[in-house]
């Protein structure tokens, strides 16, 4: 418990202290009219309170990624924890903060558009198709896992095929009207849930008979029931990505950039929602270990469910929360995938608007971009959802590596303390480069080969960078 309790502490400190000092690099102009004044448009730029833009970033920025890769991480044993505080911190706000910011400073652009800006036009056409088919399987995997959980809720009334056709239905309206009719209006009811959600499972962990492990030497190790085949790095930090440092908040991000009224709204909004997020994500590893009688009960229970982490929160909550929580756990569990599914195909539609610089004021330009994102969405759904999922998560994770590199010539180019986002970026480079080497979907080589190659592909990633801004460090313009 007290390993528990300083993590938050920590995670808490570390808004306060590291975001504050994030912030004071960037450097806030308080005084810049922001695109939400500029260029509303009542669809996409559209000024709404701060307590709704946190809200829906919040929303946008969970889904089921604090629930479901916290259950999962919470397999590895208390080292989830530490990967949780460390990378919430040093990583994700980094990462959602800068990427947010510069989205804000640069009229609401989408993250490939920025990436493009600060690392060339031919890195800007690649993460254009990638963050695209990146939104689509987020919209698939929360197409197809919210409906697979309301059919297990509803004992098959309606069958998956009935639920996600319900789900569709919803985000083709979420993606195509104003930002203020569905989104800014349903989004704070389910923000709430996630919260007294959150809250109740704390409470229930503090006065309940449970006992979390302490994050001590003996149990900073793979505790897993095979870590032969699930080796800690890099697995660990592709399985806990919200909740630590997740590609996919970037492509959140510019829905917000879009809506705020003052830049000095951003340590709030995005390095706000990532601590936030650490902290739900923190209840629920502590939940995980210690619902199940501990990290051993955890593993033995997953693998007899199949690995279902959705069944796992379900139990979770009911148990923990008793009636209440099945209400709160149908909000929460359910409603916050739906909430990143949306927004997620509202995105692409967004980047595509960029790309093809179509007006988004009139509803059939809108049409002629998300028709084909949703017929591609469906057809995806007749894949294997653990392949779609395993595929998601690396892609997310390489996503975030690009950005952090991004933010890098950024900080570069303005002669700004670059280390804060250089560091991580070489961490999650090698994460990337070395799951993909290891993991099954990926090559399945031995572990101390990808080691080795995963090392000297980080090596090549930060050659090839430093390259790239000694050659146009001097075209570029100090903002």
């Amino acid at each position: 418990m007290i390993s528990f309790l300083l993590s938050i502490i920590v995670l808490i400190l570390g808004y306060f202290v590291y975001g504050r000092f994030i912030e004071k690099v960037f450097g806030v102009a308080k005084n810049r009219q922001t695109a939400a004044v500029r260029l509303r448009d009542n669809v996409d730029f559209v000024p709404l309170p701060t307590w709704k833009i946190f809200l829906i970033q919040f929303l946008n920025i969970a889904g089921l990624g604090p629930i479901f890769g916290a259950i999962a991480g919470a397999m590895f044993g208390p080292s989830a924890f530490l990967w949780i505080v460390l990378g919430s911190i040093f990583a994700g706000i980094v990462h959602d903060y800068f990427s947010g910011m510069l989205s804000l400073r640069h009229d609401g652009l989408s993250i490939s558009e920025v990436v493009g800006i600060y690392l060339g036009p031919r890195l800007k056409q690649f993460m254009r198709f990638f963050t695209v088919v990146l939104l689509i399987f987020v919209g698939t995997v929360f197409l197809v896992g919210p409906a697979k959980i309301i059919d297990g809720m509803t004992d098959n009334m309606w069958g998956i095929w009935g639920w996600t056709s319900v789900i569709l239905a919803y985000y083709i309206l979420s993606t195509l009207l104003p930002i203020d009719k569905i989104i800014s209006r349903l989004y704070p009811i389910f923000g709430v849930a996630m919260f007294l959600m959150a809250l109740g499972l704390l409470v229930a962990l503090f006065f309940g008979d449970y006992h979390i492990p302490e994050l001590i030497p003996s149990n900073i190790r793979n505790m897993t029931t095979s870590p032969e085949a699930t080796p800690l790095f890099p697995i660990l930090f592709v399985t806990i990505a919200c909740g630590a440092i997740s590609g996919f908040h970037s492509t959140q991000s510019p829905l917000m950039a879009r809506c705020m009224k003052n830049e000095s709204l951003g340590r709030k909004i995005f390095a706000g929602t990532m601590i936030t997020e650490g902290i739900v994500a923190l209840i629920w590893a502590a939940a995980a270990m210690t619902f199940f009688g501990n990290v051993e009960g955890l593993n033995g229970a997953m693998a007899v469910n199949g690995n279902n982490a959705a069944w796992a929160a379900n139990e979770i909550s009911l148990n923990m929360l008793g009636k209440v929580g099945g209400i709160l756990a149908l909000l929460g569990i359910v409603a916050a995938p739906i909430t990143s599914g949306d927004t997620a195909f509202r995105s692409a539609r967004l980047i595509l608007a960029d790309v093809f610089a179509t007006d988004q004021k009139k509803l059939k330009n809108r049409l002629y971009i998300s028709i084909p994102l949703f017929v591609v969405a469906f057809a995806l759904t007749q894949m294997d959802f653990g392949v779609i999922w395993r595929y998601f998560a690396w892609s997310n994770q390489t996503l975030a590596v690009i950005v952090l590199w991004a933010i890098t010539a950024y900080l570069v180019f303005e002669n700004k303390a670059y280390w804060v986002s250089l560091v991580p970026a070489i961490f999650m480079s090698m994460v990337c480069s070395t799951y993909i080497l290891i993991a099954p979907e990926g090559f399945q080589l031995e572990h101390d080969l990808a080691y080795i190659l995963g090392f000297l592909c980080t090596l090549c990633i930060g050659l090839l960078f430093w390259r790239y801004v000694a050659k146009s460090k001097s075209a570029y313009v100090v903002s």
